[in-house]
């Protein structure tokens, strides 16, 4: 395999950082199908998405990795500004550049999201019919239906440090921050009681520890969250669109993505008795990345993974 290239793309007044993966043998003359991938709420692409890229890469897919602006590599101020919008035209932004990447098939794009950004692959492949297929992997897809899963003291405290950091903003102090993954008795966007361990053990399993990832963030998100349902624009998904869904998920609740999963005139689901970072590592992580790749080669197939036109159905 051809390992990765570092590279940047414009979005807004800023850039994007990425990691671009290409299989053996993409060329212009040979060019590649590509998964443009994002990761979830706060999170960057060092997380455990190399891990995915490198199993879709070992099937004859490309990959552009990604960090949304204000995080990680990428460029962005105040730093860890959490914006749905600008996340959304992020997302925008990355699939317009992988559609004039030489080794790329501009028809053959995959948007493939995370938790928070598996809302946003919903509303990007939405808004694109040219997209060639959607993946969302325990997608946050229902902000009220999160904000149930928050205890309602806990909920109070996040809301009370969203209004504080807007003022903040307003009068050109210094932001009003809080935990992305909250420990007990912690102000935090996600409060659940598997939360913070869940978040150590994805951290543990990047080869990253706390000291080398900032997880405060503006508040501000903390009241918009909540008003955001991408999982409605599932009912106009032209294109295929697999939902991973995690049955145990205590941040994008399952009952709410199943509902509006099934709305998705070419909708698949596969369901998983996992909580929402289980699927990241080990057993979950087997199980997601089988049926995605099986799911890219019925709809979007590969060089590697194409079969001869004479070959019969299974």
């Amino acid at each position: 395999m051809s390992g990765r290239r570092e590279l940047f793309f414009p979005s807004g007044a800023d850039q994007c950082h990425a990691w671009l993966y290409l299989p053996e043998g993409a060329s212009e003359a040979t060019p590649a199908p590509v998964l443009v991938m994002g990761h979830g709420l706060g999170a960057v692409k060092e997380m455990r998405l190399a891990a995915f890229a490198q199993r879709f890469q070992a099937e004859g897919y490309a990959c552009l990795v990604f960090d949304y602006r204000h995080f990680g590599g990428s460029g962005g101020e105040p730093r860890e500004l959490l914006s749905i919008p600008r996340q959304r035209e992020d997302w925008r932004s990355a699939v317009a550049f992988a559609r004039t990447l030489p080794e790329i098939d501009p028809m053959a794009v995959v948007v493939w999201g995370t938790s928070f950004g598996g809302g946003h692959a919903i509303v990007t492949a939405a808004d694109d019919p040219a997209v060639a297929a959607s993946i969302a992997q325990c997608p946050f897809t229902d902000g009220f239906a999160s904000l149930r899963r928050i205890p309602p003291r806990a909920a109070a405290r996040l809301t009370g440090a969203a209004v504080r950091d807007l003022i903040a903003a307003a009068t050109g102090r210094e932001p009003v921050r809080v935990e992305v993954a909250a420990r007990p008795g912690e102000v935090g966007l996600m409060s659940a009681e598997d939360v913070s361990e869940g978040a150590l053990k994805l951290l543990e399993a990047s080869g990253m520890t706390e000291a080398d990832y900032r997880s405060l963030v503006p508040a501000r998100i903390g009241l918009a969250v909540p008003l955001a349902r991408p999982g409605r624009r599932a009912k106009d998904l032209t294109q295929p669109a697999l939902f991973c869904v995690c049955d145990r998920d205590t941040v994008a609740p399952a009952p709410a993505t199943l509902r509006h999963a099934a709305k998705a005139p070419k909708g698949e689901v596969r369901r998983y008795d996992a909580g929402h970072f289980d699927i990241y590592v080990g057993d979950g992580f087997d199980a997601v990345i089988a049926d995605q790749t099986a799911f890219l080669r019925k709809h979007v197939p590969s060089r590697l993974t194409a079969r001869p036109h004479d070959a019969p159905e299974p």
